[in-house]
């Protein structure tokens, strides 16, 4: 490590640094590091985004000790507000082969989830582990902060603990892979995060904002299309409305917007409750065709209670369908 001065002036300050590396600087001898004699941990959030109801938050929860002073004997994690079902802690602990793979060793029993608790009891004998935690964030979370508190003991009595938190969970929905047809599931509820038949839609007009069309006219680059009710009937080939299917919904295409969680793909783009608070569809027109593979449409409801991105995950020319995934905002959540 080098010793310094601070020296005003930019020539002075070369001119010193020269002098000082060839007359007057010392490295210090380096030795190895000495680990430390007690129970030691340390966590990362592997999860990255908007934490959204209903997905995963996962942790890395790694804990050792020097194999001369114990063993681990168990770990836990206790979460502010009680992750839905399917929340828990690996009973495996994860290391890197040589070829980047994760790998998976048992150390211990099926974790044990009681109340905002998750814990692991080991049964082997082993003075270090990694263990994933895999929280699913529930309903009561939604718009709120949750925190987690990892901890771990040892065999001679020795407790340790690491604070993550507060992270901010979204008030945005999301719904992956809805399948849409034309002239069959075509009729798209926003509140509903839904499709439906003319049969259904006919049953629930009020619930229906947008209509999926395909069209294919060698005129002009039609294709696949959201369409409101109420956009002009050119909008609509083919299509005739049931009863009561009339809302004018503003919305806007967009192109190179895959949103990771919507995509599940190599994206790093996220979509988050600020963007829809953002979002200004005023001038918006309420149909947009021409519609791709990985293209998306900002949308707003008629009644203005809802915004939403509606993504392509994939299109079918020959069926005349496609894919799409969801993410709704509802405006006065707040």
């Amino acid at each position: 490590m080098l010793h310094c001065i601070k020296v005003f002036g930019k020539t002075a300050i070369a001119v010193l640094a020269m002098m000082l590396f060839f007359t007057g600087c010392k490295k210090k001898e380096y030795a190895l590091p000495v680990p430390k004699d007690v129970l030691q941990n340390d966590v990362i959030k592997r999860t990255l985004g908007p934490n959204i109801v209903g997905q995963q938050i996962e942790f890395a929860y790694a804990m050792a000790i020097l194999p001369e002073k114990g063993k681990l004997s168990s770990a836990q994690v206790e979460a502010s507000i009680a992750g839905a079902s399917g929340t828990y802690l690996e009973n495996r602990s994860f290391y890197t082969n040589g070829s980047g793979q994760d790998v998976g060793v048992t150390v211990g029993a099926p974790s044990v989830t009681s109340g905002n608790v998750t814990s692991v009891t080991y049964n082997v004998d082993t003075a270090a582990a990694t263990l994933r935690y895999y929280y699913v964030i529930p309903e009561e979370a939604r718009g709120k902060q949750v925190s987690f508190t990892f901890s771990a003991k040892s065999s001679n009595g020795q407790t340790v603990s690491y604070k993550m938190g507060p992270y901010t969970v979204a008030t945005m929905d999301m719904v992956r892979n809805l399948n849409v047809s034309n002239g069959a599931s075509a009729y798209i509820s926003i509140a509903d995060m839904k499709v439906y038949n003319s049969t259904d839609a006919a049953a629930n007009p009020d619930k229906i904002d947008l209509v999926y069309v395909y069209y294919a006219d060698p005129a002009v680059a039609f294709n696949h299309a959201l369409v409101s009710p109420a956009a002009d009937a050119q909008y609509r080939p083919g299509v005739t409305l049931p009863a009561g299917v009339n809302k004018s919904t503003k919305i806007e295409k967009v192109f190179n917007l895959q949103d990771y969680n919507l995509a599940q793909s190599q994206y790093g783009i996220y979509i988050d409750d600020l963007d829809f608070k953002k979002l200004d569809l005023s001038n918006a027109p309420n149909f947009a065709i021409n519609l791709k593979a990985e293209a998306g449409a900002w949308v707003e409801t008629s009644d203005g209670k809802y915004r939403a991105y509606i993504y392509f995950n994939s299109v079918n020319n020959t069926g005349k369908s496609a894919v799409i995934s969801m993410k709704r905002y509802t405006m006065n959540a707040q």
